[in-house]
């Protein structure tokens, strides 16, 4: 059986995976600039990882800053075939307490100025990928597998509320994304999974309640340092999930996601810039 490539983009606090083997750290330059920062490649549990940070070492970058088709390029050309989002996220149902796990499947778009970073195309070639299903099931399923294996407590499944930042939600829209039927609300994944999509990866997101963000009435308003003690404490079973996770890796998902394009690129192939090409290689170099 083929070796298979995770690829693992971490949150805040979540800067390094201990246990991979073989480690190497490379630098990937882009047509899309540099990627957050040097991807971690080794093996681990049978499988080949890439980590990346997803703020950068020491968290120096913005969620608006983030250089996202830079990263999921660079993980891409170095051979990922799955990519797993590991984020700290707000909750916003009662059920799902500080500390619980959520492997979402759904996504509401509150970003405005990210369009640049939405998508690979553009510059002379037009594609629309199917985004109605945002997550790979498959892959979603093998990761609820591997967080309830690590002893989380995982909600399957929940729309996730990607907002722009860098500040919190204001109580009335916290209270409006409820009303929405949303669960938790997040910075930084929603431009990942339609990346992840026209790069053909089957993708899926690990978030971390940290907090009720700003609508629970018992309990205090979001606050940084209450995050940060929240997810020091869930950095280790966030690491331990991973490694489940690899360990589960399904050989072959049977999903569409490895044929996202296949029907996708509607411009004329002869009009398409041979610059724009050179840059698609990693990402659509077999329908260009």
């Amino acid at each position: 059986m083929a070796e298979r490539t995770l690829g693992v983009i971490g949150g805040s606090g979540l800067y390094e995976l201990p246990g991979l083997e073989a480690m190497e750290r490379t630098r990937v330059q882009t047509p899309f600039g540099d990627p957050s920062d040097e991807v971690v490649v080794g093996r681990l549990g049978g499988t080949r990882l890439l980590f990346l940070p997803r703020h950068g070492r020491g968290h120096r970058l913005l969620p608006s800053e983030l250089p996202f088709r830079a990263n999921v390029w660079a993980l891409k050309a170095l051979g990922a075939e799955c990519l797993l989002a590991v984020s700290a996220v707000g909750s916003l149902r009662e059920e799902i307490a500080p500390g619980h796990v959520v492997v979402p499947d759904q996504f509401i778009d509150r970003t405005r100025g990210r369009q640049a970073e939405s998508t690979f195309f553009g510059r002379g070639v037009v594609a629309h990928v199917q985004f109605a299903d945002p997550f790979c099931a498959p892959l979603s399923r093998a990761l609820v597998d591997a967080a309830q294996a690590s002893g989380a407590l995982v909600h399957a499944g929940g729309t996730y509320v990607c907002m722009e930042g860098p500040a919190f939600s204001t109580r009335a829209e916290s209270h409006l994304y409820r009303s929405w039927g949303a669960h938790v609300i997040g910075m930084t994944n929603l431009q990942e999974a339609k990346l992840a999509r026209e790069a053909e990866l089957c993708f899926a997101t690990l978030a971390l309640a940290t907090d009720y963000d700003c609508w629970h009435a018992g309990h205090d308003d979001v606050q940084i340092d209450t995050i940060l003690t929240v997810l020091a404490a869930n950095v280790e079973l966030a690491r331990r999930t991973v490694a489940a996770l690899a360990t589960r890796l399904p050989a072959s998902t049977g999903c569409v996601c490895s044929r996202a394009l296949e029907n996708a690129i509607i411009t004329d192939r002869a009009l398409i810039p041979p610059e724009v090409k050179r840059d698609l290689q990693p990402i659509a170099g077999r329908y260009l």
